[in-house]
């Protein structure tokens, strides 16, 4: 219990605007089977009729093929989530990422990654972002771990205040580009509550140090929680909730997002 606590405990108080939480990072250890492929699905999808048809829509993909040479793995994610009232877009945003980094055998080692992303209702119309972390390992036993790193990384932007879904529309907004090196730090927990309940979650905190860093005190800050019910061998309940806080942006935007969903998650 004491060390459950502290897992708690850093994971809140070492404050994403990427690193979702993956999959093989659980700590839900049922399936003895070493796979060298694994794919994992995550979806959810409502229908619900009023004055017009108002879908929503969200998934998650992961890949994870793991070379069993020399202990790394590549890891392919893609998400998105949307929603439409009718033809009206209220939502539209989505990543794809790809990492190569241990699979969790040493102490220290290089964490690979790249990433493409957007999001209309911020007026996000692409990110693109590529970097470096060290991945430190504290500890992993069968029931819980500690990871944490830190790393930097270059990521180029466009922002479009005449995006469709942009949902702060000004007249006198106009399109901005932004390329900033940022500083990387990392945490991320998973532990067994009980059998066939697990958590996991990571947060992220990343530093601009562009402009003779300038804004470096105003960092992005993500938390990702995920909490998975197994139901089957293939299939499991998902709760999740993540938030991405945010004082520099280049629009009027909010500055603290969240997201709080259940759905269902396939693997095979």
């Amino acid at each position: 219990m004491n060390k459950i606590t502290l897992l708690l405990f850093i994971w809140c108080l070492v404050p994403r605007v990427f690193g979702q939480v993956l999959n093989l990072d659980r700590e839900n250890g049922d399936d003895t089977v070493i796979h060298r492929n694994v794919i994992n699905l995550n979806f959810g999808f409502s229908l619900d009729k009023q004055k017009r048809d108002l879908i929503e829509f969200s998934s998650q993909l992961e890949n994870d093929f793991f070379f069993k040479k020399n202990n790394l793995v590549w890891i392919t994610l893609a998400q998105t989530d949307a929603a439409f009232n009718g033809g009206t877009i209220l939502e539209n945003n989505g990543y794809i990422q790809m990492r190569l980094r241990d699979n969790d055998k040493r102490r220290v080692y290089p964490d690979f990654y790249m990433q493409y992303q957007w999001n209309g209702v911020w007026g996000l119309q692409n990110r693109g972002l590529a970097g470096c972390n060290a991945r430190f390992k504290f500890w992993e036993d069968k029931t819980d771990d500690l990871y944490a790193g830190i790393g930097m990384f270059y990521e180029y932007e466009k922002w479009n205040p005449t995006l469709t879904a942009f949902a702060f529309s000004e007249d006198s907004l106009t399109i901005v580009y932004r390329a900033i090196p940022r500083l990387n730090l990392t945490a991320k927990t998973a532990f067994k509550l009980k059998d066939g309940i697990d958590f996991s979650g990571s947060t992220f905190v990343q530093f601009p140090m562009n402009n003779q860093f300038q804004h470096f005190l105003t960092p992005r800050w993500f938390i990702d929680a995920n909490i998975f019910f197994t139901v089957t061998k293939h299939l499991a309940i998902r709760v999740h909730y993540d938030h991405n806080f945010d004082a520099y942006r280049p629009l009027p935007i909010e500055q603290l997002y969240y997201n709080f969903n259940m759905g269902f998650q396939l693997k095979w």
